[in-house]
């Protein structure tokens, strides 16, 4: 029935993820995360993977390990400051459930859904064989990340409520220098997922609406006209109001978890002209996370399980889901060219396929729920930047550099956990070398943005319209020991 499939859909926005995920317009595009890096993050990730000195190439290029200064490790710490508060321009209740329908959706504008979230890394690289021409290397990082939680009344808690996801990459990488200026690398990781995501059921207009399309079947199959099926419809509807059955009045929760590990790779390739510039690039593998452990737990009101236990049998119920969700493939070129003792340039670009990724999520549902596949209609996005570092000293580094960060939705699907929108990037960043073997860096983002827009449908079939304004400022600092 069409209840059956409206509670449906709302499951697998849930446990889909993807399409309902962006990364809180603080880092890169969506859910993907960049900051892995102080010095990096300095520059705007310009010159990511060829510069020199910067040991997260263990991770994103393991050919750049040529470039780095013998053994070493770094611990990087990145705090993502994102704010996003809603602005509603409408919120109603527009489905066909009889009385109430058309009226206003209650409740605030959910507070600030962003937080301030910490974000480490840490890396660990080791020279070997005849003339240190080999290089290994250990990474931990945190490549996809988000989480936004608005309050729980809020107006838009059909559309979501909390969303958390973390990818946490465990990787060893091994690189060969075929000579002092050309070198190949590649690495394995095993990826940690987990994923929590709860919305609003709106079951008081979905059981007024089932109901009013059972009456007028039942009226339809019985030799009677379509007018006289309306009002067998409305009598349904009323019948359901005084039984309390009305939008908004018989609001349930539902929380999707779940999590898995996968594997995936990096390759890449660097190669040096000239003692003083550096090109790199390289290949990040899509991952493929299989969830068959996921658990859908359904908080629902007294009345309406009374009511769904004879019209839903099955559903609606705690159950276990399965669910393949794809984090995409990127590939990146990286250019740093030294101009003098002082001055050094840097730029990056990068292409991350989001739409052969999260094209569309299935869901299977242990329970009696079909099977169902949701739309997500990501586009593939661009990440550019150029930046610049100032040698101040023969202990003190400057950076700088700006970028422009693509977002992969569109105001035609954008959704209130995905208030994404292509943002610019303005960093700042300083390094500080006490000693031979330590360097401590320190960098800073503000990311400017428009105010995306939203215009959704829920499954229940209540509208909501509106604007955000996102926000998003990065901090991040990192200590290297060479040892």
């Amino acid at each position: 029935m069409h209840y059956a499939h409206s509670i449906t859909r709302i499951s697998v926005l849930a446990l889909g993820i993807a399409g309902a995920l962006a990364c809180g317009n603080a880092h890169a595009a969506a859910f993907q995360l960049k900051e892995n890096s102080a010095k990096g993050l300095g520059r705007a990730f310009a010159g990511s993977t060829s510069a020199e000195g910067d040991a997260s190439v263990v991770a994103t290029n393991p050919a750049s390990m040529r470039l780095l200064d013998g053994r070493q490790f770094q611990a990087d710490l990145a705090a993502i400051s994102f704010s996003a508060e809603f602005d509603k321009s409408s919120a109603r209740y527009n489905g066909a459930a009889g009385p109430g329908t058309g009226a206003e959706v209650g409740g605030g504008n959910g507070g600030d859904a962003g937080m301030i979230a910490p974000v480490p890394a840490a890396y660990f690289h080791v020279p070997f064989g005849e003339n240190d021409n080999m290089h290994f290397g250990l990474s931990l990082q945190v490549p996809f990340g988000f989480k936004t939680e608005y309050d729980s009344n809020w107006v838009g808690r059909y559309h979501g409520i909390k969303t958390d996801l973390k990818a946490i990459d465990l990787g060893a990488s091994f690189s060969y220098d075929v000579n002092p200026y050309v070198s190949f690398g590649a690495s394995v990781f095993v990826e940690h997922l987990t994923i929590e995501l709860s919305s609003a059921i709106d079951f008081g207009t979905a059981i007024n609406g089932a109901a009013q399309q059972q009456a007028a079947a039942l009226a339809l199959a019985g030799g009677a006209t379509p007018q006289q099926a309306a009002l067998a419809a409305q009598q349904a509807a009323l019948t359901m109001a005084q039984m309390g059955f009305v939008p908004g009045s018989a609001d349930g929760r539902m929380t999707i978890s779940g999590d898995n590990n996968a594997i995936g790779y990096v390759l890449g390739g660097t190669f040096s002209p000239t003692d003083h510039t550096h090109i790199a690039l390289s290949y990040r593998s899509k991952v493929e996370h299989k969830i068959t452990g996921g658990d859908a737990e359904f908080d629902v009101p007294a009345n309406a399980a009374a009511v769904l236990s004879q019209s839903a049998p099955g559903q609606y119920i705690d159950t276990s889901g399965r669910a393949t969700v794809t984090l995409p493939a990127s590939a990146s070129l990286s250019v740093t060219h030294k101009v003098n003792d002082q001055w050094t340039i840097m730029a990056d670009i990068s292409r991350t396929a989001w739409a052969s990724a999260f094209d569309q999520v299935t869901v299977d549902f242990g329970s009696n729920q079909a099977d169902a596949v949701l739309e997500f209609s990501y586009n593939d996005t661009t990440f550019g930047s150029i930046g610049t570092e100032y040698r101040l000293s023969d202990t003190v580094t400057l950076r700088g550099g700006i970028a422009y960060d693509e977002t992969p939705t569109s105001y035609a699907h954008r959704d209130v956990r995905v208030p994404d929108v292509t943002r610019k990037w303005l960093s700042f960043g300083i390094g500080w070398t006490p000693s031979e073997k330590v360097e401590y860096n320190f960098g800073y983002t503000h990311l400017f943005t428009n105010d995306p827009a939203i215009s959704l449908v829920s499954p229940t079939g209540s509208t909501l319209q509106g604007k955000y304004d996102v926000g998003g400022d990065i901090l991040a600092a990192s200590i290297n020991y060479k040892f």
